[in-house]
């Protein structure tokens, strides 16, 4: 018994010193030459090691830290044998492995954990030093083997260490240039072949050769489902294969590993394009038949789903023009012609009827979009098909039971919308046919308006095809019949002359859709009739001279009266007098709903996605982001006033690109009166969408000429309003922690937490929406006549009797003219003031253009009151932003105009000093001493530091957005209380005379 023990304690011993020598060689093992570990026998001894279940992870984690070493200038022989003695020791212990575990499903956690070592140590080598390998074709060809191996393996965890192996390889072989998408892994493997290195990138790629790439679609196709969505009963997956699942443990999550199965799909298609599409026809004829032998085939919908991504993937490949699909040989475009019309064949013979299946059904036959602009004579086969799909599902718009019918008659609709984008001219020859078919079905009742629009937008996109000639007669065609109804005076007269008549529209429910669909139809009228994004004034100003200009210039005139009526009415329902007297039910529709309070949260899956679509009780399709689907009226007029008030938006802010057809013809003060009248009573929110949908793209597009008439009536009455607003929910905010915003009224009360969150989130988007208006207006494209800062800087040294007027810049200086007209001027400039003191470091970069192209003004121009605002308010809110650490990303910028303010304006207007002086921890002689560095030098970067160094040492390093840029990259926002830097400059002047902005007031 005591020799046993002593034994026992021998064996213990030489263990410790086992896993000790381990952990020391371990230590080295990052960076002691890799030829000395070799030489010393310590790569053998670890490779030992790897047998013996006792020491083999530690010995696993001396290949993890080895296998990625580079290889180094000097010593490339012995650098080349070493690792390829590492190659060899790995690959015969994950031989091992993969024979012993092809033969036995089960596996213990051990066993993995080491497999899993040994697999991420091959990929590491595969990434950097395959190259060590790839001159043995033997070698190299059982290295690839084993990666195949473990990407077929049954253990998720293995497949997918190989999958990110793979996705390197094959980005490297055969998408040189593209070095973008997943980026697992640094691919750099083949580019350090020394010579020779397309010769042995080609040797490489007949090792993928077509065995391989089906074995790796084969697994890919099966792995692209979830393991909660598989129902037992259709044998289509390996039931051995471990699918993903929640309790994966890693860090990415479903649509990120499926993205990159994708990719990995997407790569052979390029290369093997004949193999990916037998392989991939293969795959959903198998599931199409075992569909049809099981009673309950809606229970196997994800087997079906999963197919339509890979399918859509792969013909997007093969037949996308960047490949030059029409190069490849004509034996192998026959073959492709073959597999994919055998396939189409079979998707348009099924017979599917439960709306599930026909939803799916459709989805695969867009996928076919890129085939059919090879092969367009299957296109009517599928046109024929998406019709009878349609016709066979129930018409029924109030039935619960057809929910499902009517979204797939929807996704029917999209599809044509899809082929039609994807198919190109080949769907000229059956226009025709199309309208004919939906002119019919319209006249029988049994398409409804929601599908009209879609397949209305379809015909849209086919009509750009075909040239602005077609546009204009698909156009007439498409909105004739709505104009009829959509200018008639009685309904306008009825809904829309007094609150009241909303409210009743609002009741009548079929009318209410109706409207809206016209309106939603305008929107994709105007989206997809030759609308370029992009435009100018100046480019609009000359090209669209003509009103025929733009296929809808024509239809504007008819088409934005009675909108401009409509949102003028929707306005209304939010003013006080208007609101106490509105039905329960309306009210409570005009309240933020939960899911936009969700999503301001963004409380993860709830978060609203963008431009996804649902389907309302009157089967008609509306953007999930505008609101969630529900049963009951108050969420459907919810959906309907946000839904109009969106799109009317848009169509306003897509008509101004038109130029002349929008600003010469519609009269301005029915637009004005439209969106201003009730601006005091809209919620931040609404002023959002506003301001970027409408307001944004007027200021860019409306002609020099017509500023006066549009700019001045409609910016003054948004920016009073904006200024007011921010200017009380920024000091609630800052002094109070609360932003009280208009939005939440009636919803929440108090100090819970997520409203204070969701206050805080609606005050930082209105402010910085306002603020990218306020960049708009410096942009340099609206300001073509404003001087250099080298041009303003000999201009400064001028007597104010020799310089330009302010008013000269009014007519082409979009900012001259704002700062020319007081009523726009106030306002704008005030915001400027509060945003350098409200913590948020996007407005503040996105306001300080503006405030940039305001001083240049300021020093070209002999007008005493902005100079006087410049050199006191602006230069003294500049310097307190700069306490403010959440402004530190734009400290720079705000030094640089301190900067050119002083340079250039201090010898006109003494405040600038003054303000200096005033800071607490600065003197005279301080003071002296900075302008005579200034005057030492004419470098701006030089005298920036100069300033900069004074205001740090005048202040007691108390500007925390100069002191934070040491040590902080990004700037978050961060609320504080305390706002003043030491003693505030306008106090310690003797001279009390009011100046700056307050003279202009």
């Amino acid at each position: 018994m005591e020799a046993g023990r002593e034994n026992m304690d021998i064996a213990k011993y030489h263990a410790a010193t086992v896993t000790a020598t381990l952990n020391a060689i371990n230590a080295y093992a990052e960076w002691a030459p890799l030829s000395d570990l070799a030489k010393f026998g310590i790569i053998h001894g670890c490779g030992f090691l790897l047998t013996s279940p006792d020491f083999r992870l530690h010995a696993c984690e001396f290949f993890k830290l080895v296998s990625p070493r580079k290889r180094p200038i000097d010593a490339t022989s012995e650098f080349d044998s070493a690792m390829r003695n590492v190659f060899e020791i790995l690959m015969n212990v994950s031989k091992q492995y993969l024979d012993e575990s092809s033969s036995n499903s089960s596996c213990n956690d051990s066993e993995l954990e080491f497999a899993e070592y040994t697999c991420e140590s091959l990929v590491s080598l595969g990434s950097t030093n395959l190259h060590c390998i790839s001159g043995d074709a033997t070698i190299l060809s059982f290295y690839l083997q084993q990666m195949l191996g473990f990407f077929r393996h049954f253990k998720l965890v293995l497949h997918y260490e190989s999958l990110r192996f793979w996705l390197a390889l094959l980005r490297d072989l055969m998408f040189k240039s593209k070095t973008a998408g997943v980026q697992d892994l640094s691919a750099d493997s083949l580019n350090a072949c020394p010579t020779n290195a397309d010769g042995e990138k080609r040797k490489m790629l007949a090792l993928v050769n077509d065995e391989v790439c089906s074995a790796i679609l084969d697994i890919s196709f099966q792995r692209m489902l979830r393991k909660e969505k598989v129902h037992p009963g259709l044998a289509l997956t390996d039931r051995s294969l471990e699918l993903w699942s929640d309790d994966f443990d890693s860090k990415v999550d479903f649509s990120q590993y499926r993205s990159r199965l994708l990719e990995l799909i997407r790569l052979i298609a390029s290369e093997k394009p004949l193999v990916t599409a037998t392989k991939a026809s293969n795959r959903i004829t198998e599931i199409i038949r075992s569909l049809l032998l099981v009673p309950a085939p809606t229970k196997h919908l994800a087997v079906i789903e999963s197919m339509h991504l890979a399918l859509e993937n792969v013909v997007g490949t093969i037949f996308d023009g960047s490949n030059e699909y029409g190069k490849i040989k004509t034996e192998a475009q026959l073959s492709l012609h073959q597999v994919f019309e055998g396939l189409l064949q079979q998707l348009i013979s099924l017979k599917w009827s439960e709306p599930e299946l026909v939803e799916v059904l459709g989805h695969y036959l867009d996928a076919f979009g890129p085939f059919l602009r090879y092969y367009p004579d299957a296109v009517g086969s599928v046109i024929n098909k998406l019709f009878e799909l349609l016709n066979s599902l129930p018409f029924m718009v109030k039935d619960p039971s057809t929910s499902s019918a009517r979204r797939a008659r929807l996704q029917i609709c999209t599809s044509f919308i899809r082929i039609a984008k994807a198919a190109n001219e080949s769907l000229l020859p059956h226009m025709k046919g199309i309208a004919s078919t939906m002119t019919y079905l319209r006249n029988e009742g049994v398409l409804l308006r929601a599908e009209q629009n879609l397949l209305g937008e379809a015909f849209l996109v086919m009509a750009a095809s075909a040239g602005d000639q077609q546009q204009h007669e698909v156009l007439l065609w498409l909105l004739e019949p709505l104009s009829k109804q959509w200018i008639q005076a009685e309904w306008q007269d009825a809904y829309l002359s007094n609150p009241t008549g909303l409210v009743q529209l609002c009741a009548e429910t079929q009318y209410m859709w109706s409207i809206f669909h016209m309106v939603t139809f305008f929107e994709k009228a105007l989206k997809r009739s030759g609308f370029r994004k992009g435009s100018s004034s100046s480019d609009n100003s000359s090209k669209t001279n003509s009103p025929t200009a733009h296929p809808m210039a024509s239809h504007l005139l008819w088409l934005l009266p009675p909108l401009l009526k409509l949102l003028r009415s929707i306005h209304s329902l939010w003013s006080p007098s208007v609101s106490q007297a509105l039905p329960s039910e309306i009210k409570a529709a005009m309240i933020m709903s939960d899911v936009e309070r969700i999503s301001l949260l963004g409380e993860g899956k709830h978060k609203l996605p963008h431009k996804a679509g649902i389907t309302f009780t009157d089967g008609s399709q509306f953007d999930i982001g505008k609101e969630a689907c529900s049963e009951s009226n108050e969420a459907d007029i919810r959906n309907w006033l946000r839904g109009i008030r969106d799109s009317g938006y848009s169509i306003l802010g897509l008509s101004t690109t038109l130029g002349d057809s929008f600003f010469r013809c519609i009269e301005s003060h029915s637009v004005i009166l439209s969106l201003m009248e009730n601006i005091q009573y809209m919620e931040f929110r609404h002023i959002k969408q506003l301001v970027h949908l409408v307001l944004v793209p007027l200021v860019k597009c409306c002609p020099q000429d017509l500023w006066e008439m549009w700019l001045e009536n409609i910016l003054h009455p948004l920016l009073l309003h904006a200024w007011q607003a921010l200017s009380c929910s920024w000091s609630s905010l800052l002094l109070e922690g609360i932003a009280k915003v208009p939005d939440l009224h009636g919803i929440l009360a108090g100090s819970d937490l997520k409203v204070e969150v969701m206050e805080e989130k609606l005050l930082r988007d209105l402010t910085r929406e306002i603020c990218s208006l306020f960049s708009v207006l410096a942009a340099p494209g609206l300001n073509t006549t404003l001087p250099s800062l080298e041009q303003a800087a000999q201009i400064s040294h001028m007597d104010d009797s020799s310089m330009h007027d302010l008013n000269a810049f009014a007519c082409s200086s979009m900012a001259g003219f704002v700062l020319n007209n007081k009523s726009v001027a106030i306002p704008a400039l005030k915001i400027c003031l509060g945003a350098f003191g409200w913590t948020d470091s996007e407005a503040v970069s996105k306001v300080s253009s503006f405030c940039g192209v305001v001083v240049l003004l300021a020093i070209s121009t002999n007008n005493v009151e902005l100079r006087e605002f410049v050199c006191k308010d602006l230069f003294a809110a500049m310097i307190q932003g700069l306490s403010l650490e959440s402004n530190a990303f734009i400290s720079s910028d705000l030094v640089g105009y301190c900067r050119e303010i002083f340079i250039y304006l201090s010898k006109r207007d003494p405040t600038p000093r003054q303000i200096l002086l005033s800071l607490p921890y600065i003197t005279l002689q301080d003071l002296l001493t900075f302008e005579e560095a200034l005057t030492k030098t004419g470098s701006p970067k030089e005298q920036k530091q100069h300033l900069k160094s004074l205001l740090i040492m005048a202040t007691g390093n108390n500007l925390k957005a100069l002191a934070a840029q040491k040590s902080v990259n990004v700037i978050t926002n961060v609320s504080m209380r305390s706002r003043n830097v030491g003693t505030a400059p306008e106090q310690s002047r003797e001279d009390g005379d009011p100046i700056g902005l307050a003279a202009i007031l």
